[in-house]
């Protein structure tokens, strides 16, 4: 355990659980976070997790975006949930993702490297499903992080196996929070209907 991982560790549960509120403050947070886990998943040779906070950052800064104007007249983002249109074209993304994270990781000393590549790519979809507010990336990241746990365990990143386990039960809590908002605004628009 170093100090960067037990900070990158702290901001991380920080922010998703500032997510699971609907707190625009969670993707600064996620941007601190992300950028202490660059290191620490660099010294681990996970490389495809260590592009992967890159490029969470960057979502990061369109997600505090879309939470603040994204929503009608450019006002805040309501949740909503997503389509079986969208959960095909996301599923076809993931696939090529890893696959393509596969080829990439083949040709580095990567550790773990299908799995590093599968999990990548599924993350990348829940990541970019919470910047959208659709409710159902909390179920993307409750598989992913029930999968994250045991890998962090085995590459022996305690605290980050600790912290996993932790976004597994914000997860859980964020996803029935969502809910409960969603089908409250559902019921509020059906009465006004």
């Amino acid at each position: 355990m170093t100090t960067i991982e037990l900070l990158a560790a702290l901001f991380g549960a920080l922010s998703v659980w500032l997510s699971t509120r609907q707190n625009v403050l969670s993707w600064p947070t996620a941007i601190v976070n992300v950028s202490l886990y660059v290191v620490v998943f660099r010294e681990a040779r996970l490389y495809a997790d260590m592009g992967l906070q890159v490029v969470y950052a960057a979502l990061s800064l369109y997600g505090w975006w879309q939470w603040t104007f994204g929503g009608p007249n450019r006002g805040t983002l309501p949740v909503t949930r997503t389509t079986a249109t969208l959960w095909w074209r996301l599923a076809a993304a993931v696939v090529v993702g890893w696959l393509l994270l596969i080829a990439i990781l083949s040709r580095t000393n990567a550790s773990l490297p299908q799995l590093d590549a599968a999990l990548t790519s599924a993350s990348l979809a829940a990541q970019w499903m919470l910047t959208r507010k659709k409710l159902e990336n909390w179920i993307v990241w409750i598989a992913v992080d029930l999968v994250y746990v045991p890998m962090f365990l085995y590459k022996q990143l305690y605290p980050t196996a600790v912290l996993y386990g932790v976004f597994l039960v914000l997860a859980v809590m964020g996803y029935l929070a969502w809910r409960r908002d969603l089908v409250a605004r559902e019921r509020r628009n059906h009465r006004a209907a």
